[in-house]
């Protein structure tokens, strides 16, 4: 497996072109290139933004390895099957180190993936009508390519290189050293602002593979809450709600029809992760890692909800029939959860309904991973909105309450909050909701983090996945892969708690 990625392959790779839509879309290696000679037209500068998509479906990223990473650290997931890899359960106890499987996966595709915007970003500043939109088009869809990179990068390991541009010469970043967070963070905004004024606002069918205006702005709304930076949160969250018909986004009515994967992209995708593609390496294997053991479905019994988890919901919450499988077929037998070979609750929402294309080994599917969805603005800008006004606004509870009243579908739970709630409670209120709405689509684990919540989900009374090993002072970050210590000493100190 390729590794020395700070010096090697950033610089010296293989460029996976595509000439194509998303759902079109098959790798051409080119080889070793310098983009400023390479690129001639904006066709030959989409190809290689298109490439940066391939990378994403493999399974070192949205395939498995990263979401697997972002959903054990949160309290919403846990290990089923106990004989599954050890990486898996070390990061799921928090016992992992610096050679865990996973990071040692995600670190090297990130960089990988950002070596290739930034020569996309190269050739778009080389061709003859580099000054005209297409070309500014593709040099906005690049540069928040990287940003959405250095979004997972900067949130699981901390302070990290930050690679500005392309590197044609390896032996000048061999040496480089960590940006601190805070300064990667305003990069990764000044990429977002520059791709919020010049991608499309949408693109012809209905294609959300690749990012606009507001998948922009959702970044950009996302990074703010992270930073605490809560009025440019809301400012960015309402911007989208409120261009959400020039955008094309809107809440599907029915949770359940998001989660069938034939139906492709939907209004309330904002940003999503292809695998149609038909990219030689596109891997999505969220079906069977979430699936029953000895089911129809072919499932691993890999990831679990928490033991808790379930039990937040009321009845009657019509997430729940998608979001939880609690009876499925095994050998023609409709059997109830404590007689399956793993007795816990399962997930349902990627294995329920995995679309014509999905295979039973789980290499290919017909459902997308999504990125960021129309209802994670809306509690963005619950949440925000109290913290700007030391309390919920009438607007916040109205962005909570449309989420709660797609949850209801027609019936009577979950209930509207109620005006007159503290702005404590009405932001833990929030947090369970996002937790309700958005079990294993990475969000959990993020927002324990920046709430600094680790001990009180972890190790208080309500407890719903306990980890009495939780450490504060170490497991807000992961450790830097090993490797990249030992070819280049100037990325220590590892992060503390790893030594």
């Amino acid at each position: 497996m390729e590794r020395n990625i700070l010096y090697r392959i950033i610089a010296v790779f293989a460029l996976t072109f595509s000439i194509a839509s998303c759902n079109d879309l098959e790798e051409h290696p080119i080889g070793v290139l310098a983009p400023e000679s390479y690129f001639q037209t904006e066709t030959e500068v989409e190809a290689a933004v298109l490439g940066v998509y391939s990378r994403f479906a493999r399974e070192p990223l949205f395939g498995r390895a990263l979401p697997l990473t972002m959903i054990l650290l949160g309290d919403a997931c846990d290990i089923g099957d106990l004989g599954t890899a050890a990486a898996r359960i070390q990061m799921n106890s928090f016992n992992s180190d610096a050679n865990n499987g996973l990071t040692n996966a995600i670190w090297p595709e990130l960089y990988k993936s950002i070596g290739i915007a930034n020569a996309a970003l190269v050739g778009a500043e080389s061709i003859p009508n580099k000054d005209g939109a297409k070309a500014k088009q593709l040099k906005a869809e690049a540069m928040v390519l990287k940003a959405l990179c250095y979004y997972y990068l900067v949130q699981l390991f901390g302070d990290i290189p930050y690679i500005a541009n392309f590197v044609t010469e390896p032996t000048s970043v061999a040496n480089i050293s960590k940006t601190p967070a805070a300064e990667v963070y305003q990069n990764m905004i000044a990429d977002c602002e520059f791709a919020a004024e010049n991608l499309p606002d949408k693109y012809p069918n209905n294609i959300r593979c690749r990012p606009t205006k507001g998948s922009a702005k959702t970044l950009l709304a996302s990074i703010y809450l992270t930073l605490g930076q809560y009025d440019k949160a809301a400012q960015y969250a309402e911007d989208v709600i409120n261009n959400a018909p020039t955008y094309g986004y809107s809440f599907v009515s029915d949770f359940t029809e998001l989660w069938k994967g034939d139906n492709g992209d939907q209004t309330e995708h904002i940003w999503t992760v292809d695998f149609q593609g038909g990219y030689s390496k596109s891997y999505n294997f969220w079906g069977p890692m979430t699936g029953v053991s000895g089911a129809k479905m072919n499932g691993w019994s890999v990831v679990v909800p928490s033991s808790g988890l379930y039990n937040l919901y009321e009845t009657g919450d019509h997430r729940m029939a998608t979001t939880f499988v609690t009876e499925t077929l095994v050998k023609g037998v409709m059997t109830p959860y404590t007689n399956w070979p793993i007795p816990r609750i399962h997930f349902g929402k990627f294995c329920l309904y995995p679309g014509a294309k999905a295979s039973s080994d789980g290499s290919y599917t017909s459902a997308n991973w999504p990125i960021f969805r129309f209802a994670e603005v809306y509690l963005i800008a619950a949440e925000a909105l109290a913290e700007v006004n030391n309390g919920p606004t009438a607007k916040a509870y109205e962005y909570i309450n449309k989420v709660r009243e797609r949850a209801r579908f027609g019936g009577t739970v979950p209930a509207n909050l109620q005006t007159g709630m503290s702005k404590t409670d009405f932001i833990n209120a929030v947090l369970k909701e996002r937790l309700m709405e958005f079990p294993l689509e990475c969000k959990r684990w993020y927002d324990i983090k920046r709430r600094q919540l680790g001990d009180q989900v972890f190790k208080g009374a309500n407890s719903i996945e306990p980890h009495s090993n939780f450490t504060s002072s170490k497991d807000y970050l992961l450790a830097l892969p090993q490797d990249e210590l030992d070819r280049n000493p100037n990325l220590m100190p590892q992060n503390p708690g790893y030594n």
